[in-house]
This record gives C-alpha cells, sequence and structure tokens, in this order.
C-alpha cells in the first residue's frame, strides 16, 4: 500500500496590538487560505497585550474556526511578538511560516504568488511597491536598506517587510541568532538569510492604507528604535562575521 504523502502545512503568524477596529476583516481575510491549504494549517494571531478589544474578539473568532489560535501575552513591542509567533509555529512543526500585519495593510489575494514558490527559495519577501501608508514610512525604509548596507555589507530590497514566507528548516537554523525579543527581529532575520548566502526571492506586493484605527509606531518612536538598532546592529554583526 503505498503512504499518501503529507500536505504541507502553513502556519501565518499576525502580531495584534489595539487593533479591535481592524482584527476582525483581517481574519475574515486570511482565515480562508490556510483552510483552502489545509486542515492542519493554523492562522496564528498574537495579542501583544492590547488595551482594548482586540483580544476578545480573537478569541470569539476563533469559537467557529478551529484553525484560528488565539494567543495573548504582555506587551512587549511588534518584533518580540514576531519572534513568539515564529518560535510557536516551529514548536509546533510548521513546514512553513508566513508573516503579515494586523492593519490590514497587506492583500492576502496576493499571498498565492508566494505559496507557488515555497520550494525554489528559503525565502521570500514582499517588496512593498506603490506605497499609500505615508513619505515618512518610505523614508524610514531606505534610510534602513542604507544602514543595512553600511553595517552588515548586504543589500535588502526590503528587510521590514510584514509580508514573508520561510521554511521551518531555515527559519530554526536562522531564528537561533536573533536576540531575545529583539524589536528588529525581520530585519535582522532578513540580513542573516542574505548573510547566509540563502535563497531569497522579492516579489512586489500592494500596501495599501492602514484599514482602521491608529498607529501606534510614530516618528518619535521610529527614531528611538533607530538609534537603539544602530547600537544593536554593531553587537549582531560580530556574532555574524563568522558566517
Amino acid at each position: 500500500m503505498v503512504k499518501k504523502k503529507k500536505d504541507d502545512t502553513l502556519y501565518i503568524v499576525i502580531p495584534a496590538y489595539n487593533e479591535s477596529e481592524n482584527i476582525k476583516k483581517v481574519i475574515d481575510e486570511w482565515y480562508p487560505i490556510v483552510e483552502e491549504i489545509g486542515k492542519d494549517s493554523r492562522l496564528i494571531i498574537i495579542d501583544d497585550g492590547s488595551k482594548d478589544e482586540t483580544y476578545k474578539i480573537i478569541k470569539n473568532s476563533a469559537k467557529k474556526r478551529k484553525q484560528l489560535i488565539a494567543l495573548t501575552k504582555e506587551n512587549s513591542g511588534h518584533g518580540s511578538t514576531v519572534l513568539y509567533g515564529y518560535n510557536y509555529a516551529l514548536s509546533n512543526n510548521a513546514d512553513y511560516i508566513f508573516q503579515t500585519d494586523s492593519d490590514g495593510q497587506t492583500n492576502p489575494l496576493e499571498f498565492w504568488d508566494f505559496w507557488n514558490f515555497r520550494k525554489e527559495y528559503d525565502m521570500i519577501i514582499g517588496y512593498r511597491n506603490k506605497r499609500k501608508d505615508g513619505l515618512s514610512r518610505i523614508v524610514v525604509t531606505k534610510t534602513l536598506k542604507l544602514v543595512i548596507r553600511f553595517c552588515f555589507k548586504v543589500n535588502v530590497t526590503d528587510a521590514n517587510t510584514p509580508f514573508r514566507l520561510m521554511s521551518n528548516r531555515t527559519l530554526k537554523e536562522c531564528i537561533k541568532l536573533v536576540p531575545k525579543d529583539f524589536n528588529l527581529s525581520n530585519v535582522i532575520l532578513s540580513v542573516i538569510y542574505e548573510k547566509k548566502k540563502m535563497s531569497v526571492k522579492y516579489i512586489p506586493i500592494t500596501f495599501r492604507e492602514r484599514q482602521g484605527g491608529v498607529n501606534s509606531i510614530n516618528i518619535k518612536k521610529i527614531t528611538k528604535i533607530g538609534f537603539k538598532a544602530l547600537k544593536d546592529f554593531k553587537e549582531i554583526n560580530a556574532n555574524l562575521k563568522e558566517l
């Protein structure tokens, strides 16, 4: 008797903080993807200590959706929450891990191009094309690209995009090099993949306006994170020089 080959499993990781205005729509948009891929795939939404009804909405939604997992934890920031979700997916042996955000700026219909390339690349990152999230965010992304090139000597097209697909094997290997609770975890993972000369593909994606609520990250916070990142990058780079 020929044993049927196991279908690939996908865990979609979405961090959420004070997204009560968006989260129901985000669930409605992304949940059908894990349903279509297979019964062992999951939509993982991690509430990062929200002060509004975000976690309550996720929990209520999960009652009717068996492939939706509602998690909550103390507030620690976007990067730390993303790492929390990645480690959860890895501990549950997801074959592939995809990350996006809970503000509704990404388009689920564009996911399938990434999924179709999953066997060919170690990581596939969305390159934000025709962005609608403001000039200041575009400037931050371009500045970050220059900082990465200066600090790590690698070129990363869009290091912090919340639209990326990674295999279990490569993420498990690379996440060990990310400092615990690091706030720019996606950035440093992008750098590590490049430093290790893994195969990375960039696919242009649309990036819509925030669909509701208020962005918790402003220019003041971005500047503070940026200065801390420069210090952290120097320490991390010392550990990556052996790669």
